[in-house]
C-alpha cells in the first residue's frame, strides 16, 4: 500500500463517521484488502434499536448500547478479515476493538496519532491497545507517520 492510497481511505473513514448519530463523538472504519474497500463500520446503536437522540444524550444508555465503529466494519464484512488493513477515525481504536481487531486477523491499523484529549477518557484503553498489537505482531501506524514516513509506534 501506498501513502497516496492509505490517505484515501482514512479520508473515507472520516466521511463515514459523519454517518453517526452520537453527538458527542463521531468514528468512522474502513476495512481493506489491497486497494478494495472490503467494509465500513460507524459508531452506533444495534441495527433495528431505538436510536432517538435522546438515547444517545444519556451518556449511561449510550454506553451499555453503541457498537463501535471498528466493530460495526468487522461485523459487517461477513467475512475471513486475515491480512486486512482497517482505517479508523477520528481516534486510535480502545482495547476492546483492539481485541476484535487482532481476533478478525487483521494486520494493519492506520489512524490519526493520539491527541491529548485521548489521555482522559480513552488514554488507559489506547495505550492498552497499543501493547496488544505489539504482542499479536499487528502493525500501528498514525497518520502522521504515514506523512512522514517514520514508520510504526
Amino acid at each position: 500500500m501506498n501513502d497516496k492510497w492509505d490517505q484515501r481511505f482514512l479520508k473515507i473513514a472520516q466521511e463515514v463517521s459523519t454517518w453517526s448519530k452520537d453527538p458527542s463523538t463521531k468514528c468512522g472504519a474502513v476495512v481493506t484488502r489491497g486497494k478494495t474497500i472490503v467494509s465500513l463500520g460507524f459508531n452506533g446503536f444495534p441495527a433495528g434499536c431505538e436510536d432517538s437522540k435522546e438515547l444517545y444524550e444519556d451518556r449511561t444508555v449510550k454506553y451499555a448500547r453503541v457498537i463501535h465503529a471498528e466493530i460495526n466494519a468487522i461485523l459487517s464484512a461477513k467475512q475471513d478479515l486475515t491480512g486486512c488493513t482497517i482505517y479508523v477515525y477520528p481516534l486510535p481504536p480502545c482495547s476492546q476493538c483492539a481485541a476484535a481487531i487482532i481476533q478478525s486477523g487483521i494486520n494493519t491499523v492506520i489512524a490519526p496519532p493520539p491527541s491529548d484529549a485521548l489521555e482522559g477518557r480513552w488514554g488507559s484503553s489506547t495505550h492498552q491497545a497499543t501493547k496488544m498489537y505489539q504482542e499479536a505482531g499487528v502493525l500501528l501506524l498514525c497518520e502522521d507517520m504515514l506523512l512522514n514516513n517514520k514508520g510504526t509506534i
